[in-house]
């Protein structure tokens, strides 16, 4: 019997023990093992509102990406998929503006993406209709400033940033252009805006389906649950309330050593933040502890709130908004989601509204509640021109919940991949703290480690 600890029970770690309990063919015990009293980390689903399930973190992820689709069709949750409802999202700038279509990412992948919006001035739409004739830009792994020198600030402020910092809860000035291949993919050609066009007719005419994303219909929870399910079947063991302290060589393999006892197993995954394994990885390489531990992570917190129908605005049918960085006092973006998921409707007709508050640069977790929520209404109330007096408020607070990948991270990463392999092997880092935050992302470095470490046991 091979034995595999894997510390952390968010979506990367368990989706690493159900690859590899699925896939090994030789005996093996697989524990997780997380602080928390619950598995799932940052996703969370619960009741709100008299709807059975509301999400509280991500509520969806990239179908076109297949790694998630992949894994929950796997699970037995394909036919419970459903797909966002067409309604489009905004971005507020004194006024809520629809977001330009041909864009990537932001990037416009056309004149027309920005030259009939009203989000921009007309000196900002000249600006970006330089964007073809200009030389080509000197490599520079930060968003904002690549971007900012192909297009000009406005393009940037108002589009980019908003889109990709409300992925990331980033300032992307001081974020990784690598980090989001969809942007970098587009820096190969010299302008950017040439091969935003042709990205778009690639992805047009190679795509299995017109879902571009997807979510159980009782919440990203359900994923969860049926990993859970499915390792337990398998014989391993999620164990919650349970802190790693430490881990150590030992004869043939390691110690993990714990709140309440030590664990002896041949390899682990571990699949903690970045600053959180830092003092795990210590005793096994002090140089990648340290390099660990100056990893930076945002907080944010997600305000839930129903809005009885005599109070929503009729005309606001869209999915939500942005609110640029400019733009911002504390909320960053506001979903409508009882206009973004058909099935988050209550029978009253209230309107499900979730609004972001917080970011890199923007701290919000020293608040206390009834401040968040003073902070919350009184920016709705600039943005759309109501007070609202909600019948059901949900806090829900994710501190240092999202790194921050700054210009090089992959470099960092490579090389404590790489120290691990030779000083410490059949240990290995998945997660979103290193190559993707997104649950598709998260799901592909699962597997990824369980290969390595089914390789590492030779099994």
């Amino acid at each position: 019997m091979r034995r595999v600890v894997v510390v952390g029970a968010g979506i990367t770690g368990l989706a690493a023990a159900h690859r590899l309990l699925a896939s090994t063919t030789l005996p093996l015990e697989v524990t997780v093992l997380d602080a928390d009293d619950r598995a799932g980390g940052l996703i969370r689903t619960s009741p709100f509102a008299g709807l059975d399930a509301v999400d509280e973190g991500a509520d969806a992820f990239l179908a076109r990406v297949p790694h998630a689709m992949e894994l929950a069709s796997e699970l037995g949750l394909g036919p419970e998929i459903v797909a966002p409802t067409g309604a489009h999202a905004a971005v507020w700038r004194r006024g809520l503006h629809p977001i330009p279509g041909d864009l990537m990412m932001g990037v416009p992948a056309s004149v027309r993406a920005f030259a009939a919006t009203s989000l921009l001035s007309p000196l900002g739409k000249a600006r970006a209709a330089l964007e073809p004739f200009l030389p080509a830009t000197p490599d520079n792994d930060s968003i904002g400033e690549y971007v900012r020198a192909r297009f000009g600030d406005e393009i940037h402020e108002r589009l980019v940033d908003p889109l990709v910092g409300s992925i990331y809860a980033a300032d992307t000035d001081h974020f990784s252009l690598a980090a989001v291949p969809q942007i970098a993919a587009l820096t190969a050609e010299r302008s950017m805006l040439s091969a935003a066009r042709k990205a778009r007719r690639r992805a047009t005419a190679t795509a299995v389906s017109d879902q571009v994303f997807g979510v159980p219909r009782r919440g990203m929870g359900s994923l969860i649950d049926a990993l859970g399910i499915a390792i337990t079947a398998r014989g391993g063991t999620v164990r919650t309330a349970c802190a790693v302290e430490s881990i150590e060589r030992a004869a043939g393999g390691y110690i993990v050593h714990t709140v309440g006892g030590e664990v002896a197993t041949d390899a682990v995954v571990l699949a903690s933040p970045a600053r959180a394994t830092a003092p795990l990885v210590r005793g096994l390489d002090a140089e990648c502890a340290d390099a660990l531990a100056r990893w930076t992570h945002a907080g944010v917190v997600l305000i839930t709130l129903a809005i009885p129908p005599d109070q929503w605005p009729a005309p606001l049918t869209g999915s939500g908004y942005l609110v640029p960085k400019p733009d911002q006092r504390w909320v960053t973006a506001a979903s409508f989601g009882s206009n973004k998921w058909a099935h988050w409707r209550p029978d009253d007709q209230t309107m499900i509204l979730r609004v972001s508050l917080g970011r890199d640069g923007l701290e919000v977790d020293g608040f206390d509640d009834a401040k968040l929520l003073n902070l919350c209404l009184a920016d709705l109330k600039l943005h759309l021109g109501r007070d609202f007096t909600p019948s059901a408020i949900r806090i829900s607070r994710w501190p240092a919940s999202f790194p921050q990948y700054r210009p090089r991270h992959f470099i960092e990463v490579e090389r404590i991949d790489h120290a691990l392999a030779s000083r410490a092997p059949g240990v290995v880092v998945a997660g979103a703290s290193y190559r993707g935050i997104g649950i598709p992302a998260c799901i592909q470095q699962a597997n990824a480690a369980a290969a390595r470490i089914a390789t590492h046991l030779g099994t």
